[in-house]
């Protein structure tokens, strides 16, 4: 791991994306709440918020950084067609939580596909990114608008 140690503690948030392409007909079923597994949006939601807090644990050599916010929201999109999630995640550490907000967000996406597979096979994750990245030593990082 890398020693974070002598790095000061400050206010430090991560937003990021991913989103799950499907076809208009499955979009039509989860804006109607007809998916035989129940509650997409919130399953998600809920799975994402647990991803975050389980980081560490998941991906190698994350420092286990304690979270006081995260939020993650799935959204309908006709354009894609499909759902775009957002997750963003903050805290009062001495390291950045970027992977918890991407962990947040890949998860919920995960959560989202697992749900509609019985409906639609075809369905994918994609575009799994981060958006935006505030505090610590580095700086901000905030991804293009034009490629948002």
């Amino acid at each position: 791991m890398v020693d974070v140690g002598a790095k000061p503690v400050t206010d430090r948030w991560a937003v990021a994306r991913a989103q799950v392409h499907t076809s208009a007909d499955t979009l039509r079923a989860l804006r109607q709440g007809d998916l035989p597994k129940g509650d997409v949006r919130a399953t998600a939601e809920l799975a994402g918020i647990l991803a975050a807090k389980r980081t560490h644990e998941l991906i190698p050599l994350c420092h286990p950084v304690p979270l006081h916010h995260i939020q993650v929201s799935v959204e309908w999109d006709e354009a894609l067609p499909g759902v775009r999630i957002t997750a963003t995640v903050r805290a009062h550490a001495q390291t950045g939580v970027e992977m918890e907000a991407m962990t947040a967000a890949s998860v919920a996406a995960l959560t989202v596909y697992d749900m509609i597979k019985g409906v639609e096979r075809g369905a994918w994750v994609g575009e799994v990114r981060l958006l935006e990245k505030h505090g610590g030593v580095s700086g901000d990082y905030v991804a293009d608008e034009s490629s948002r």
